[in-house]
């Protein structure tokens, strides 16, 4: 195979700084923007599962989950109004993204997180209280898009302000953040559903407002990114700021180059027609290949649906609640092996082990789910072996995730743009990863009906894609001054045909590669 995991060599910068306690504590405020995402996601497959909620606004899904308890277990869920009432929420973060870009390039990250969270707490308000099917919708869509503006300000905020050693860690904080909101949820999804009068559903659509308020308090009182400053001409403030998270006092050579970066950025009237050109290739195929294939590992359905997947293959309501619960830790616990691994193993080992695990636990899984299913979907009774195996495969396939292309899926598109297209690059990310998981979202109980247990089998398929298309194409970013990013494209196997020296000339190094940010988890 060709060496596609290079080493920058000689010409590699090491700026000076350290991992202070304000960058740290700034980087854990701004992380917390990833809660909205994560406690939607959790939230979304729980209130689905609850009975109360069911009869109120899906009373034809209830029906068909009670009236006969023999029917079609794959086929209990499929309504297009129950799938639109999830999915709609990230149509409207595909469409929010887009103009958060602007935000972000004109007016900072921080006024991004701030439309974020108050978007997401009028959402979450207007859902708690919903009468109808269209209250909820409406709901949804306001929390679309806040999500669309939290994801695209919030991983950019992080790789700047970040320490290109500890780069990694520090953006998977945002990768860990949505797990905690997605565990949180799970738990708060159990205990509410036991509520007498079925109204807990309520106060789980109505508990978003508590991470939409620690955002939008959060944005107001994070300072701004050096790079943010510099764009937009406050470059004595940048310089101060610098210094101040760096944690020392010779700061002008990384200084030099973001001003720099900011020069050449100027020059570019229209980021979206400079993606297109062809030095931008292998940037753009990054920016739209790797939120594609995060969605097509199959997570969001397990995560979105686990309450109703694991009711539909026989646990019960609570049971299934329960095993969401389970599945929300492992989720967790993963993400910090990834915080710990990824600036030490690096990016590529982490997507590659990642890919072989999750492709043997969804062929597992199949095996057990067509065994026991069948094509027809009515099981005998379910042994309590059985339902063990499958929630202990279905963690495995979790933590492979969680420690791979849940985090890196984000971190990696943040890591590679530059400045002059980063805002419009970044969309491009946020837009791919909304709108595949729109429709996934759309499409999975459908799905489900008609493939049965062959749906994991199909998206174990993909995961072989995608792990050949890290290991081909994906080049090593680990350990890389943002600034010097550029050098792993020219030396790449592949993406050196895209990128000529005069696209990137020494004198300019700092100027080409950003610190962007990638936008979820999906």
């Amino acid at each position: 195979m060709p060496a596609v995991g290079i080493a920058v060599g000689g010409s590699k910068k090491e700026y000076p700084g350290n991992l202070t306690l304000y960058v740290t504590v700034t980087c854990v405020v701004a992380a917390m923007g990833g809660l909205i995402f994560g406690y939607d996601i959790g939230i979304s497959g729980g209130v689905t599962s609850m009975d109360s909620f069911l009869k109120k606004f899906f009373p034809s899904v209830f029906r068909k989950k009670h009236e006969n308890q023999t029917t079609n277990q794959y086929c209990q869920y499929d309504s297009v109004t129950l799938t639109l009432f999830t999915s709609s929420l990230y149509l409207a973060a595909l469409l929010s993204s887009l103009v958060a870009s602007t935000v972000t390039r004109k007016f900072g990250r921080k006024l991004s997180m701030l439309f974020g969270g108050v978007l997401f707490c009028a959402g979450a308000i207007i859902n708690a209280a919903a009468k109808n099917v269209e209250m909820l919708i409406i709901g949804r869509i306001l929390l679309g898009f806040g999500i669309g503006f939290a994801n695209q300000s919030v991983p950019l905020y992080l790789s700047e302000m970040a320490p290109y050693k500890y780069r990694g860690a520090l953006n998977i904080g945002f990768q860990l953040s949505i797990t905690i909101g997605i565990l949180i949820a799970n738990v708060l999804n159990y205990f509410f559903a036991k509520i007498k009068g079925g109204w807990g559903w309520r106060l789980s659509l109505g508990g978003a407002v508590v991470p939409a308020l620690i955002i939008s308090v959060g944005s107001l009182i994070l300072p701004d990114t050096p790079n943010s400053m510099i764009e937009r001409g406050r470059n004595d403030e940048a310089r101060q700021q610098l210094k101040r998270i760096r944690g020392v006092e010779d700061i002008d050579e990384e200084f030099n180059d973001l001003v720099a970066a900011s020069d050449e950025s100027k020059k570019v009237q229209n980021p979206w027609t400079n993606l297109l050109k062809r030095k931008y290739r292998p940037h753009l195929s990054v920016a739209i290949l790797i939120p594609f294939f995060q969605q097509l590992t199959g997570i969001n359905v397990i995560m979105f649906y686990a309450p109703v997947l694991f009711d539909t293959i026989g646990f019960g309501s609570d049971a299934a609640l329960m095993s969401a619960v389970i599945t929300g830790c492992v989720n967790v616990a993963a993400t910090v092996v990834s915080i710990y691994g990824v600036d030490k193993w690096g990016r590529r080992f982490l997507f590659l082990e990642g890919g072989v695990q999750m492709f043997i636990c969804q062929a597992v899984v199949a095996a057990a789910i067509g065994a026991k299913f069948g094509v027809s979907g009515n099981p005998d009774t379910l042994p309590k072996w059985y339902a063990i195996v499958v929630v202990l495969f279905i963690c495995i396939y979790v933590a492979g995730f969680a420690w791979s292309w849940g985090p890196l899926g984000w971190l990696v598109p943040s890591e590679i743009f530059p400045l002059e297209i980063r805002s419009a690059a970044q969309s491009v990310n946020v837009s791919v990863n909304m709108f595949f998981t729109f429709v996934i979202a759309q499409v999975f109980l459908t799905m489900l009906c008609h493939m049965k247990f062959g749906l994991f089998i199909f998206f174990a398929f993909f995961v072989v894609v995608m792990s050949i298309f890290v290991a081909l194409f994906l080049p090593e970013t680990k350990g890389i001054p943002i600034e010097e990013m550029s050098q792993v494209w020219k030396k790449h196997w592949y993406w050196r045909r895209f990128v000529l020296d005069t696209d990137f000339p020494a004198k300019n190094r700092g100027v080409e590669m950003g610190k962007g940010g990638g936008g979820g988890y999906a």
